[in-house]
């Protein structure tokens, strides 16, 4: 096996490649091609086939009938275990909040310098939501979620880069106790969030995200904030 250097010391580049191939059909949203995958990558076509039969044979990758590829069920049971304390505590709080709004409400976690969406709840009754899938990911210096992140970091801990005008908005959101944004991840969506900080965790948030429809951004965020202190009471945060 080969290995390469990288700033945190030595790693496997078969592992590397592998997670890359992961990443890749997560972010593409559809299924690929072994030569769609190769070319993405820049890996020789025979590398990418074998790292692949590899993820087949842990359920990890799934092929179609017309050969291209997705994601295999197997990463949900991994999934689920990421977090499971903290899933399990705001799944019920995220449901009744999701009810009560009439709107689609999330759970999101820090993940280096990204919002990672962990367990999302759509309104039973509702007729017309906004699906937010578990795994869905943006940059945290882009929308209510990662604005509501921030706040729970020191500016100096943020990511390279942060545009005046975003550290001006986390400032207020701080003051406020909530972040909202709106066109920012999907155009036309509004979204709302709350900080979720939990003792001995990655900052986290809870949210809503809804075509705008007359609601006033202050009224969800109090109810988010109720679900974000159930959350928290809960986990002894």
């Amino acid at each position: 096996m080969t290995t390469s250097e990288t700033a945190g010391g030595a790693s496997s580049q078969t592992l590397d490649r592998g997670i890359r191939i992961l990443e890749l059909l997560a972010d593409e949203r559809h299924p690929q091609s072994i030569d769609e995958i190769a070319a993405s990558l820049g890996l020789h076509r025979s590398v990418a086939y074998r790292l692949i039969r590899t993820l087949e044979a842990h359920g990890l990758v799934e092929r179609e009938a017309t050969g291209r590829l997705q994601l295999g069920a197997r990463l949900a049971a991994l999934a689920a275990g990421v977090a499971h304390d903290l899933q399990a505590e705001a799944l019920p709080e995220l449901t009744e909040a999701a009810n009560d709004l009439g709107v689609t409400c999330f759970l999101v976690v820090l993940d280096r310098d990204e919002c990672v969406t962990l367990v999302s709840v759509e309104p039973r009754h509702a007729v017309a939501t906004v699906a937010q899938r578990p795994g869905t990911r943006h940059p945290v210096d882009v929308g209510a979620p990662g604005k509501a992140i921030l706040t729970q970091m020191r500016p100096d801990h943020w990511p390279a880069g942060i545009h005046p005008t975003v550290a001006a908005n986390v400032r207020d959101a701080a003051v406020r106790g909530w972040a909202e944004s709106q066109n920012e991840v999907i155009s036309s969506l509004h979204a709302v969030a709350v900080p979720l900080s939990l003792r001995g965790r990655s900052p986290a948030a809870i949210a809503a995200v809804y075509l705008p429809n007359g609601q006033e951004a202050a009224a969800v965020a109090e109810r988010l904030i109720r679900s974000a202190n159930a959350v928290r009471a809960a986990l002894g945060g």
